[in-house]
């Protein structure tokens, strides 16, 4: 049976996953009632884990404390499950498709090195949205494989399949578009979420 996550850790990832965020959106990303997020944030807050700003943007981000803090719950939590070396492997089949699908996201966005896609030749399009159903099926087992370590992990599988049936039914927003649950933000967050579980950063995977 995969390990809960305790919702302050699940707070703080959401928040490093969401970034600069209203509260709701903290707690989508969490998967935490609002009003519980909401008590948990303000305790951050006077922790000196996060900080709430308003104006113009408003929401909640992160310190260096609360990223610092973050990731000593989430390495904590890791080790206790006793599933660092599976969470590493999947890591590691994560990255071997990570190119492919950058690239399809390129794709779905250009047709040439200056050329917009238009998204006016069905026959392209599609080549790519079939391109895409092969990478989720490669991808499904890696999730698969997460959440049986980690319960928190088991919503990336499901927000992945739903995005591409979006796409698939001709939603193409819904293949890389930012501020709603793309293929591509789902993708971003589970690798954020795995470069802040073994404690990576970018330029530690480059150079790996």
């Amino acid at each position: 049976m995969s390990q809960s996550s305790p919702p302050s850790l699940l707070v703080l990832l959401g928040l490093r996953l969401a970034g600069f965020r209203p509260v709701d959106v903290v707690a989508a990303t969490a998967g935490l009632p609002e009003q519980e997020v909401a008590e948990l944030l303000g305790g951050f807050a006077a922790a000196g884990l996060a900080t709430y700003r308003s104006g113009r943007f408003t929401g909640w981000s992160l310190t260096p404390a609360g990223r610092a803090e973050g990731e000593r719950l989430l390495a904590a939590e890791l080790d206790d499950a006793g599933c660092r070396g599976e969470v590493e492997r999947c890591y590691r089949d994560f990255l071997q498709l990570n190119g492919p699908l950058l690239a399809l996201c390129t794709d779905w966005q250009m047709t040439g090195p200056e050329t917009l896609n238009d998204h006016g030749d069905a026959a392209y399009d599609a080549a790519v949205v079939a391109r895409l159903v092969e990478l989720d099926a490669a991808a499904q087992p890696v999730c698969a494989r997460l959440a049986g370590c980690l319960g928190r992990y088991g919503g990336y599988g499901p927000r992945l399949t739903h995005a591409l049936g979006r796409v698939r039914a001709g939603e193409g927003d819904w293949f890389t578009k930012p501020m709603i649950a793309s293929y591509h933000t789902v993708w971003f967050e589970l690798h954020e979420d795995l470069l802040a579980t073994l404690n990576l950063d970018r330029a530690t995977e480059t150079a790996r």
